[in-house]
């Protein structure tokens, strides 16, 4: 970790941290707490004005601006991992370039040797020189495989090394895409794949579907059964994604109790009936109150679906699916809605 804070400053930011978050209209979640955290103890720059200027005028974070807050400054490669991956990579150069070095000096040594020995073997009359040449060629030779061994083996520690550091470096990234709560992709992930995704598709060909989630009345689930198990039902629902979207398809957590399915290559058809079995798979399921010990049901979903056209950019189809999900809400939630079969005019 790179927080390294005593007991009593940890206590003061804590302090801090929770008179900040009372004022917001987010819960008091773990995202909530480390987002603040980062904040009052000025450890993250970057977030303290990014922070500062949603909140201008009086304005609150709710925890679709909390959760993105945190996907974009925190949940990111951390300054520590960056130095640990940059300390290994530049010792891995140094390791190499120091045996390097000392072959080549060897290297150097040796070819002396043998120039005194052709010098030698030129003066066939003085014996005694022949003798000493073929003894310093025989020490020259032992030192320069000693050498060469040394170099061996340091290069294939520097291999084994950088195996590791490459994994490293991969699951870092990995980390770095994933929603905390969730285990689903973040929105950081969720761009990534719209823009190779709209990146492949062919003028005139088909492109991806959209589903756009959200869970219905989650403002009453949390101040019904609080925080803590609002972050279950939400895990439950990321859960329900992760076992329905496979192979190609992201499912990713757009934001606060919203969720998104980017289906490449996946027909309105396909993408509909997709929608249907997740409304329904939630609909009939379970969150257990861990504070109750009870299992609460009557947890639903609202999808909109909407298909790509042929031009439009990620902001179009993500507004098209969106207005497709309000058109669920309107109808009456817990229902799949259709762009551009159930579509209602937007809002202003």
């Amino acid at each position: 970790m790179r927080y390294r804070d005593d007991i009593q400053q940890s206590a003061e930011y804590l302090r801090l941290a929770l008179q900040h978050m009372t004022r917001q209209a987010a819960g008091l979640h773990p995202v909530s707490y480390a987002v603040w955290y980062d904040y009052v103890a000025g450890v993250n720059p970057a977030l303290k004005k990014a922070v500062e200027e949603l909140t201008k005028g009086g304005n609150r974070l709710n925890d679709e601006a909390t959760y993105e807050l945190y996907d974009r400054y925190i949940a990111d490669i951390s300054d520590e991992s960056s130095q640990r991956i940059s300390a290994r990579i530049e010792r891995i150069v140094a390791d190499v370039a120091e045996s390097t070095a000392r072959a080549g000096d060897q290297a150097s040594t040796f070819g002396g040797a043998l120039e005194r020995c052709s010098e030698a073997i030129a003066r066939p009359q003085d014996p005694g020189a022949m003798t000493d040449a073929l003894q310093d060629i025989r020490s020259n030779t032992q030192a320069m495989r000693g050498a060469i061994d040394t170099l061996q083996a340091r290069l294939e520690a520097s291999q084994r090394e950088a195996a590791e550091l490459k994994q490293e470096v991969h699951r870092v990234r990995e980390e770095a895409l994933v929603d905390a709560l969730t285990g689903l992709a973040n929105r950081r992930a969720l761009d990534r794949a719209f823009e190779a995704c709209l990146a492949g598709v062919q003028e005139g060909g088909a492109g991806p579907c959209l589903l756009m989630l959200d869970i219905d009345h989650f403002k009453r689930v949390n101040d019904t059964y609080g925080h803590l198990f609002g972050d279950k039902v939400l895990q439950a629902v990321g859960k329900a994604l992760q076992a329905n979207v496979k192979g190609k398809d992201t499912a990713a957590r757009f934001g606060g109790e919203e969720f998104a399915v980017l289906l490449p290559g996946t027909l309105l058809d396909g993408a509909t009936c997709l929608a249907e079995t997740l409304r329904a798979t939630i609909a009939a399921g379970r969150v257990r109150n861990l504070n109750s010990n009870e299992t609460v049901g009557n947890i639903t979903i609202s999808i909109g679906v909407a298909s790509y056209l042929d031009g439009e950019t990620t902001v179009d189809l993500v507004a098209r699916a969106d207005r497709a999900l309000y058109a669920a809400k309107t109808l009456g939630r817990n229902r799949v809605s259709v762009a551009g079969r159930d579509e209602q005019p937007a809002v202003a």
